[in-house]
């Protein structure tokens, strides 16, 4: 199998498993949830607060909007959370996003994988609204916020729309250490300062 359809059959299956979770939760409905709730009220996330080992609804003073699974009254198990245009569909552990997700932001781009206490951890797969791909490591503080384009940070993957791709080291969102750029034109390789080939290999 391609790279390529790697990605996507890893893309189908955090989508398929996502929702075939929160559809078929072995949990019970938490006790005066209101599935139709549209607005924040103190009286409800005083109840929300005492939910736990259930499934419910619930909405944040900001229009924030959970559908999921609790515990002790946090966000934990299957859950979908809405805030803002952005949603995360995955895994939640004591209120963080912890396990596989995705996390699809208001501008179109998605990141699809692990996630550790609220950031993105261990292999994944972002997704740029221009059709882009990087597969790699961070170096984020605003996991809520798209990739401003500084962020790739670490060792990936980036296949563009085009067909060309780089695989190697990247420093502030460019290439940045030992990469190869694969080409219409042919192959780059050696050393990257600041997206430019500075010693070919």
């Amino acid at each position: 199998m391609s790279k390529m359809k790697k990605i996507y059959f890893c893309v189908f299956l955090v989508f398929l498993f996502c929702g075939k979770v929160l559809a078929q939760s072995s949990l019970p409905e938490c006790e005066g949830n209101n599935k139709n709730i549209s607005e924040y009220s103190r009286k409800h996330f005083n109840k929300m607060r005492k939910w736990t080992n259930c499934h419910g609804t619930g909405m944040g003073p900001k229009g924030q909007k959970y559908i999921g699974e609790f515990y002790e009254g946090k966000f934990h198990g299957q859950g979908i959370f809405r805030h803002e245009g952005r949603e995360y569909v995955g895994q939640y552990k004591n209120h963080k996003r912890h396990g596989q997700g995705t996390y699809t932001y208001a501008n179109g781009d998605m990141y699809v994988g692990e996630w550790k206490k609220h950031e993105y951890h261990g292999e994944g797969t972002y997704i740029y609204s221009n059709g882009d791909k990087y597969i790699g490591e961070w170096k984020k503080d605003k996991y809520f916020a798209p990739d401003n384009l500084k962020e790739r940070h670490g060792k990936g993957t980036y296949l563009y729309i085009n067909g060309d791709k780089y695989v190697g080291e990247w420093k502030k969102g460019k290439r940045h250490g030992k990469g190869t750029f694969t080409h219409a034109n042919g192959k780059e390789e050696g050393i990257w300062k600041k997206n430019k080939l500075v010693k070919s290999k």
